[in-house]
């Protein structure tokens, strides 16, 4: 459908969500006193979100356009939110393939964006269907997190320059945190004498970079079909191989696939990991250093074993 065919249909959508408003049991429009004159800045995921949020410091509102729990990698968006989108005054994303439906999104709707990952070195996905391609999971390391943060201050800046000095602020305190987290860590790992990390996901080759960590997984990527008996018998010489104690699994993944390596193997399967979604606020990781936080405490505990 060609652009301008697309954004009639998005108006037509505006218009009849208008009209669904004036019929009984439809929610009504908020009262222009009581509209929100922030910024609206939209991210493709709830991990994005709260860096967003926490760099904006209230100065923007900011929404995720996928829900809590939620699979991110094959996300089908809906019509609202392709009519949310048409207020948006920025969009942020994580880039590196990670939103397979997100470049058709973009077609759809006139935010500018900005792409978070910018500016990070990727490490490159060795073997499947993905093989040769970015790995996407770069936020899941706190080095690599960092310059998230610096995108989101400068991307904030542009959007209002007037809290640009609120913004930096907020970036400088996000970066010390983790900088404070990353040392913590290597020095868990060192008294773990941890050498190898095994997940469900592929989606701590960043953080296994940063900290010399070998690491395996049973698929780089989600998919549809997770777990063929191939990457699970991969998945289980490695373990022997190494000796590793504890293997995980991440929580928007069914782990019976990792259940088979741990039951061959003898490991022990460990704390549930979070990488594509935060928890609901009274979770176990209501804020993306919760989720870091959480995830290397469980890894800790689980190679120290």
């Amino acid at each position: 459908m060609p652009k301008n065919s697309r954004r009639r249909v998005l108006r037509l959508l505006v218009g009849l969500l208008g009209i669904l408003a004036l019929v009984p049991g439809c929610a009504a429009p908020a009262p222009p006193g009581d509209q929100d004159d922030r910024p609206l800045v939209l991210t493709t995921f709830s991990v994005l979100a709260d860096l967003a949020d926490q760099v904006g410091g209230g100065h923007v509102r900011v929404e995720s356009i996928t829900k809590v729990g939620a699979e991110v990698h094959g996300y089908e968006p809906t019509p609202s939110d392709l009519v949310r989108a048409q207020g948006a005054d920025l969009i942020l994303d994580n880039g590196l393939g990670l939103e397979r439906w997100f470049e058709r999104f973009l077609n759809s709707v006139d935010a500018p964006h900005v792409v978070l990952s910018e500016g990070v070195e990727p490490v490159d996905i060795r073997s499947g269907d993905y093989s040769g391609l970015p790995n996407p999971h770069a936020w899941m390391s706190p080095v690599a997190a960092q310059v998230y943060v610096d995108n989101i201050v400068a991307a904030l800046s542009d959007l209002d320059p007037g809290h640009s000095a609120d913004y930096e602020r907020n970036g400088d305190r996000l970066n010390a945190e983790l900088d404070d987290i990353t040392t913590g860590f290597h020095a868990d790992l060192a008294a773990a004498e941890a050498n190898a990390l095994v997940t469900c996901e592929g989606a701590f080759s960043y953080l296994a970079r940063d900290l010399g960590l070998q690491e395996a997984f049973i698929w780089p990527v989600n998919s549809d079909a997770e777990g063929t008996p191939r990457q699970i018998r991969s998945v289980i010489d490695f373990v022997m191989e190494h000796e590793v104690p504890t293997v995980f699994c991440e929580s928007t993944i069914n782990p019976s696939a990792q259940e088979q390596v741990a039951e061959a193997t003898g490991a022990t399967l460990g704390g549930t990991l979070y990488v594509d979604s935060l928890s609901e606020a009274d979770g176990p990781v209501p804020g993306f250093l919760d989720l870091i936080r959480h995830d290397l405490r469980v890894i800790t505990e689980g190679l120290a074993a």
